[in-house]
């Protein structure tokens, strides 16, 4: 007598040789990836609507980086929730009972966390392009006036008050070396940067570039040799308290990025757990991750 295999294994056997639904992965991924385009969107609009030039107005600096960490972590998480939950919800391929069918619906949203991910860092480095591009057309070749670099140099360079108020040279009158108070060229101007960036990476200053900068900032400026070594002195600390500033600020970045990271792929895989959960006992998808309701009996 033949025995006649169950519908389960029968359906086992016919169906696809891959436990993954690439489709359901990929509609899970492409609508977390447009909502966090959108919830970024947002932020940057409110960010921008909660600052303000004049003092005493606007929230803080402090504030704003808060509310900035904050939706960060917020929007990457709710995206990928989402996500992850149409992933698990629409899985329909196959039909496991217990716990291997949660294992894969949580699976298929920790795939929707990874192809979300790469997608969402597709659109971030095409909207920096096209930022920095736009950017770069609008400003030509003006230089940033806030950057920490110069904004360093120009400190180092400025004249005392009084020959920042002493009236201009005559023009006949012969100048055998530049006088004190006028602008440096943006090749002297260059090379301080340099030498400021090198004594930041070595951590210590060479005693030669030491006195070359305190002769440049004397005859720019009419201080004494040793008030311009004290100001050059002043400007190497200012840099390296920008490059420290610069550096912690990419340290919170990058873990904040990390946290952000691990969380969404949590929920990413717990969303998609609920939505196998609603598609087995045919929950309507109302946004409500509450208990499950029975079933009414059929008649």
């Amino acid at each position: 007598m033949t025995q006649i295999g169950t519908p389960t294994a029968a359906r086992t056997e016919i169906g696809s040789p891959s436990f993954v639904e690439w489709s359901a992965v990929l509609a899970g991924a492409v609508l977390a990836a447009a909502l966090s385009f959108v919830f970024l969107t947002f932020g940057a609009a409110i960010g921008l609507s909660a600052t303000s030039p004049w003092p005493n107005s606007g929230l803080s600096a402090k504030v704003i980086a808060s509310l900035a960490v904050f939706w960060a972590l917020a929007q990457q998480i709710g995206s990928l929730m989402a996500g992850g939950y149409v992933a698990g919800r629409m899985r329909t391929r196959w039909y496991e009972a217990g716990h291997e069918a949660e294992f894969r619906d949580g699976l298929h949203g920790g795939l929707v966390w990874a192809v979300g991910v790469l997608i969402s860092a597709l659109l971030i480095f095409a909207t920096a392009g096209l930022a920095a591009r736009t950017t770069a057309d609008l400003a030509g070749k003006a230089a940033s006036s806030g950057d920490a670099m110069d904004l360093v140099v120009d400190t180092m360079l400025r004249p005392t008050t009084a020959q920042a108020g002493a009236p201009p040279a005559p023009a006949g009158a012969a100048a055998p070396r530049r006088a004190a108070g006028a602008p440096a060229g943006d090749e002297t101007r260059a090379e301080i940067s340099r030498i400021l960036a090198a004594s930041v990476t070595r951590g210590s200053i060479s005693t030669d570039n030491r006195t070359y900068l305190a002769q440049l900032v004397a005859q720019r400026t009419g201080l004494s040799q040793q008030e311009a070594e004290r100001r050059v002195d002043d400007a190497v600390n200012a840099a390296r308290a920008a490059a420290d500033k610069a550096r912690r600020a990419a340290a919170l970045t990058g873990f904040v990025t990390a946290a952000a990271l691990i969380l969404s792929f949590g929920a990413a895989w717990w969303a998609a757990l609920k939505g196998g959960q609603h598609r087995d006992t045919s929950i309507p998808a109302r946004f409500d991750f509450g208990p499950r309701r029975p079933l009414r009996p059929t008649t």
